[in-house]
């Protein structure tokens, strides 16, 4: 296991006591260098969306909690940012697609589905092996089933 999936592993397991008892979930943790300097950045949601002020309580309570650790994970100063991963943001565990059911979404694919790479619609059903959307196409809803192995990215869209 690399230094950084060490890292990603232990601040999950000193974030996710904190999560539950405030009844949030942990969406992604990435431990990045950017311009010479460290970043952790925990984004974390809750049902109906996390504000400003529940980040900033994950927050402080994470950077205790981390301050506490013995030994310390990390080798070089880092930066501790908690945020929500944002309205548009990528589908990547099951448990995401799970959430993102009767919510409107965008898939990038790798190769042409009824000669296109993207659709955007509300995805109305998930199973192993694909995903189902509805697309409104010419002012006409349709359904459209999308393998799984297809689908390069999946992300919450907005609907304009």
């Amino acid at each position: 296991m690399s230094e950084t999936s060490e890292i990603i592993a232990k601040v999950t397991e000193t974030v996710e006591p904190i999560l539950a008892a405030e009844n949030f979930y942990l969406y992604d943790i990435e431990f990045v260098k950017e311009g010479g300097s460290w970043y952790l950045r925990v984004y974390v949601d809750k049902d109906g969306g996390i504000t400003l002020d529940d980040c900033v309580l994950v927050s402080d309570q994470l950077s205790e909690k981390l301050d506490e650790l013995d030994p310390d994970p990390f080798a070089d100063p880092y930066f501790l940012e908690v945020s929500s991963p944002g309205a548009e943001r990528p589908l990547k565990k099951e448990q995401d697609y799970q959430r993102a059911l009767n919510e409107y979404v965008h898939l990038s694919l790798y190769q042409k589905l009824d000669g296109k790479k993207t659709y955007e619609g509300t995805l109305i059903k998930l199973d192993n092996q694909a995903l189902t959307i509805r697309v409104t196409e010419k002012n006409r809803e349709r359904d459209v089933v999308v393998p799984r192995d297809l689908i390069s990215k999946a992300r919450l869209a907005i609907k304009f």
